[in-house]
């Protein structure tokens, strides 16, 4: 496999806190265009992990690169210009805001944020407004989300808001997207419309995914690839099928039981 196909990598990632190593070492890559699955029980260092990608926290050692760059240690927002976002197990909308507005906040290169650009340019801000404003509507209708678009975002449901979650993504475009359980919390029917939105981003846009997610069903779903963690390291990675069949995963997961 060429390098230029790897988009995310981690190396040697760890994460101590104090006397407790809640990631020890761990090693993956993500492949441009997949959907890769992160999965293990609670405490396994799944989200720590997210974490230190998405430049929340710092790694005590170890190498994160994203399309061939160093980006250990970056900011989010320095990582969120370079295209690469993450969502949260609890969703993390603006509640007092329209999910319209939730989507619009998102939107990157708002002149109208500058004092200076509203003062002098107006012309420049109206235009990017108007821009951002129909783009934000485009995401809804692509969603299913137009009719709870003037909805307070705090109103909608465990599913929309996971929903309005990935719209914010696309607002920016992220071509690389780190999805905390999508699943969780979601009622059946929504978690479908949840997964049709990430095949469908996969499939037509080309965004890269990967996902953290204790729904295995969603996971064979959608993931090509999965990777195990026990005790804040790599047990195994495969195909899902390899993954059930895996005596040590069945061991340390399933109390011996194939899911």
């Amino acid at each position: 496999m060429s390098a230029s196909e790897v988009v995310l990598s981690v190396a040697g990632l760890a994460k101590n806190f104090g006397g407790l190593h809640a990631v020890r070492g761990v090693d993956f890559h993500v492949d441009k265009g997949a959907i890769v699955g992160l999965i293990g029980p609670n405490g396994a260092g799944k989200t720590t992990t997210f974490n230190m990608i998405a430049g929340e926290l710092p790694p005590s050692s170890g190498k994160i690169t994203l399309n061939g760059e160093d980006i250990t240690g970056q900011r989010t927002d320095v990582l969120y210009h370079k295209g690469l976002m993450r969502t949260f197990q609890l969703s993390h909308e603006y509640a007092r805001m329209t999910s319209l507005e939730n989507l619009m906040v998102a939107a990157p290169d708002q002149t109208g944020e500058s004092i200076w650009s509203s003062w002098f340019t107006n012309g420049r801000v109206k235009k990017r407004e108007a821009e951002v404003i129909e783009l934000a509507r485009d995401t809804l209708e692509f969603l299913g989300l137009t009719h709870v678009g003037e909805e307070l975002a705090g109103n909608l449901s465990g599913g929309q808001k996971k929903l309005l979650e990935i719209g914010r993504t696309m607002m920016n475009d992220s071509k690389v997207v780190l999805l905390d359980e999508p699943g969780a919390g979601v009622n059946p029917t929504l978690m479908r419309k949840v997964a049709e939105m990430i095949e469908q981003l996969n499939e037509e846009r080309g965004y890269t995914f990967c996902i953290i997610e204790h729904d295995m069903d969603m996971i064979a779903r959608l993931c090509g690839k999965v990777v195990v963690l026990a005790e804040g390291q790599v047990l195994m990675e495969g195909t899902m099928d390899e993954v059930r069949n895996d005596e040590r995963v069945i061991d340390a997961y399933f109390g011996g039981e194939v899911v």
